[in-house]
């Protein structure tokens, strides 16, 4: 099995993405980035822990369909992991009266077992949390991370859970202290 890109090898496709988009502030507008990248979204309730489905149909519409019973902190990384798939790989053949290919969100892709599902977690974040963005917004502007009250609110900022921040800013932390 093929070892997964690195975040910091990710940063650069989700950063050529958002300068594409002209956005430079948190919340990122993740349905507008979908929509630049040619996918439209729709929103269903499904069944199990199914978070979405990124459907490819060779000459048609591309489409992101996300469980609308999700949080929408859960909705938008979603999106953008389905987002990262579109990007990075090309997706698995599934025929239903014609060939089209998909790409799932549900609970084996967050395992981080297999490559794929790995990097579009990783580009999820990237999108959702940019770098220099975390980095102007906690290093910059003097932000404690340890602080649970000011990585609440700045969660909220960016539209992501606490979770998704606090792992978002350790590693960040990680690598440049």
């Amino acid at each position: 099995m093929r070892r997964p890109r690195t975040s910091e090898t990710l940063r650069g496709p989700a950063e050529r993405l958002l300068n594409e988009c002209g956005i430079c502030t948190a919340p990122v507008p993740i349905e507008r980035v979908a929509e630049h990248l040619g996918a439209s979204i729709r929103y269903s309730p499904f069944e199990g822990e199914l978070a979405g489905i990124l459907v490819r149909r060779d000459g048609e519409d591309t489409v992101i369909g996300v469980n609308s019973l999700h949080h929408p902190n859960r909705q938008r990384f979603t999106i953008a992991h389905e987002c990262g798939h579109l990007i990075l790989h090309r997706g698995k053949d599934v025929y239903i009266d014609r060939a089209f290919r998909v790409n799932r969100r549900d609970s084996v892709s967050s395992q981080a077992t297999d490559p794929d599902e790995i990097e579009a977690n990783r580009f999820a974040a990237e999108l959702l949390m940019p770098y220099e963005l975390i980095i102007r917004d906690t290093v910059d502007e003097m932000i404690d991370v340890e602080d649970a009250e000011e990585i609440k609110e700045l969660a909220e900022r960016y539209g992501v859970s606490v979770q998704a921040l606090t792992h978002r800013v350790t590693k960040i932390y990680k690598n440049i202290f």
